[in-house]
């Protein structure tokens, strides 16, 4: 079923996050034998999991604050190609990182570290930003059918790909001209059309893939709500935090990308979850 067949038919309300691509995060150097191993009694390694449309940059203003602050920050590429294989991807690199994590994720990234951190014993604290928690047997169309459309659902861009084997899919793209009013409205509009330029697409698939864990069931969670998010309905994400019982939800009046546009509130609240978790 197509993007726009699936908001037809009622089965799914499609939205998912973007945020301004410049120059790439800069993540820090790690030791030879552990990716984010901190040197002991230092604070924990803090990653940062990208949504759709984006890429590890759209954080960049979050690194800078985290690493001013003495945390070590990984901001690794969320591949962008459905829940099985992003979930893996990032499973298997939190695996290699020593000592504590505070693991981030903005919008569909919520979808990606709700699975991937399954099982990950030093994962301490699960940070969603305008985010994507489907619980497990869920996907995103099926949560995000029971809350109002949001805008951004009626601005995708479907595009058809093929693979070097010969397989074929969709990608899915926000239309230029439609990302700054329904996505990113509290960014200037120069910021918006270079979103709009370098935008990553995310394939159609993802919006229906069921998650099989939700490590949000039995790790702590801190939750921030855009109150003018335009890309997820901000009820959606209250309902979320609440079914996940967050120990702390913050509500600011911001767009969907609050980590472009406010990022000293989403650094505050991951450094909270650190606090919280022991891990300072």
């Amino acid at each position: 079923m197509t993007a726009s067949g699936i908001l037809k038919s009622g089965k799914g309300r499609l939205a998912l996050g973007v945020a301004v691509f410049s120059a790439l995060a800069v993540a820090p150097t790690h030791a030879a034998d552990g990716l984010g191993k901190a040197p002991e009694g230092q604070k924990p390694t803090v990653v940062l999991v990208h949504g759709a449309f984006a890429d590890g940059s759209s954080w960049n203003a979050v690194v800078q604050r985290l690493q001013r602050d003495g945390y070590h920050v990984m901001a690794p590429p969320n591949t962008l190609r459905g829940i099985p294989q992003d979930s893996t991807y990032l499973n298997s690199l939190l695996k290699t990182i020593k000592g504590p994590i505070v693991l981030v994720g903005h919008s569909y990234g919520g979808e990606v570290i709700s699975q991937a951190a399954a099982g990950v014993d030093n994962v301490k604290a699960l940070v969603f930003i305008d985010a994507i928690m489907p619980d497990k047997g869920e996907s995103f169309a099926s949560l995000s059918a029971k809350f109002p459309t949001a805008p951004l659902a009626k601005a995708f861009m479907e595009v058809p790909f093929r693979n070097g084997d010969g397989t074929t899919g969709t990608d899915v793209y926000i239309r230029p001209e439609k990302l700054h009013e329904t996505f990113a409205q509290d960014l200037s509009q120069q910021q918006a059309s270079i979103m709009a330029a370098t935008q990553r697409p995310i394939a159609q698939s993802a919006f229906t893939a069921k998650l099989t864990e939700a490590a949000w069931r039995d790790k702590p969670v801190y939750v921030l709500v855009g109150k003018q998010d335009r890309g997820i309905d901000p009820s959606l994400e209250r309902y979320e935090a609440k079914r996940a019982h967050a120990r702390k939800t913050v509500e600011i009046n911001s767009s969907h990308v609050s980590l472009v546009s406010h990022p000293q509130a989403v650094t505050d609240l991951i450094v909270t979850a650190a606090h919280d978790s022991g891990q300072q």
